[in-house]
């Protein structure tokens, strides 16, 4: 019988000090968070870390044996380049384990005059296929790659079998209909894109309005949503609206609902997976911390047996509370007719 268990490791979001404490007391093994500036694809009022805030968030994860990686995933313009490359070097400067990078202009940037720092291409890279995740490799000794959540799991075991760099891929938390660092939604409603300015749908243009028929929620003007009364509301993102479509009031790009992979984890150690990757940096402190703990049981459980792991229902009842629209889905994981 041939030996599949691997060490996975369980990358989990911190937004801010809060949120990296849960993720580390819970069980992940490397935190992923962002300076609070544009720099990185969740520029939220309220999150991430300026210097002195990031020293002491990896001091408090290196001495509870966590990694500590730094997302600085948006495109700089021309005229920013220079934000763009101070954050690359106060990432040196911090000693973190890994940057994630989307732009190779950076990449470059980072490896000729970072050479020590680790870089990894974020899935704001777009790479979908062995060849581009090659040309990051060779150009820039890329140590890893984070797939965009449009892959099948056969393609993702195709990339893993062709490229010579380590895989992560999500596996829990929101799904993008897009294949990321490519959407323009938010942008043509607002005038901000998170490729760019490091935020999909910019707090500063949500609106919501209250009334006895119920709750509408609107992006720049535009109406994303109505919401019956007592019924949940979700955060306003065009590509998760409803809207009238001959007549018909439906979730026209996409519905509101979690990827989930715990069905196939078996499978995605088995295949050769470097890391999995919980979504949710914009998420509060109880959600990445009943995320992890769920999440680490879950992997710990498969390593130790993965013939003959299967999720338990707890854990996809709990996974499902924080989930949205309290549902989840394996995505393009699941493509059986390829």
């Amino acid at each position: 019988m041939t030996d599949t268990r691997r060490q996975v490791e369980l990358v989990c979001p911190a937004g801010n000090l809060p949120s990296l404490k849960a993720a580390v007391d819970n069980g992940a093994d490397a935190v992923y968070m962002g300076f609070r500036d544009g720099t990185n694809a969740r520029n939220f009022p309220g999150l991430n870390f300026n210097g002195g805030e990031a020293t002491a968030a990896i001091a408090y994860a290196r001495d509870r044996g966590a990694r500590v990686l730094l997302a600085i995933n948006t495109y700089p313009s021309p005229g920013q380049w220079d934000n763009w490359c101070a954050a690359v070097d106060q990432a040196a400067r911090l000693d973190v384990d890994a940057v994630i990078l989307a732009d190779a202009g950076l990449m470059r940037y980072a490896a000729r005059t970072q050479p020590q720092l680790k870089l990894h291409l974020s899935v704001q890279g777009s790479a979908t296929n062995h060849e581009a995740i090659s040309f990051y490799t060779q150009h820039f000794d890329i140590k890893r790659v984070v797939l965009p959540r449009v892959l099948s799991l056969s393609q993702v075991r195709n990339i893993i079998d062709k490229v010579d760099t380590e895989v992560e891929v999500f596996g829990f938390g929101s799904l993008c209909v897009m294949v990321e660092g490519r959407c323009v939604l938010s942008s043509y409603v607002t005038g901000d894109s998170p490729n760019t300015c490091g935020v999909c749908s910019p707090a500063k243009a949500v609106r919501w309005e209250e009334s006895a028929a119920g709750r509408k929620s609107r992006l720049n003007g535009v109406l994303i949503d109505v919401y019956a009364p007592q019924e949940p509301a979700g955060y306003p993102t065009l590509c998760k609206g409803r809207f009238d479509v001959d007549g018909n009031v439906y979730y026209a790009l996409e519905e509101p609902t979690s990827l989930n992979v715990l069905n196939i984890l078996p499978a995605l150690l088995n295949a050769g997976v470097a890391a999995i990757k919980v979504e949710g940096r914009q998420r509060s402190p109880a959600y990445v911390a009943h995320v992890t703990r769920v999440m680490r049981s879950a992997l710990d459980a498969c390593e130790s047996d993965p013939e003959h792991f299967v999720p338990k229902p707890e854990w996809l009842a709990q996974l499902d509370k924080v989930a949205e629209g309290r549902c989840h889905t394996l995505g393009a994981y699941h493509r059986p007719w390829q």
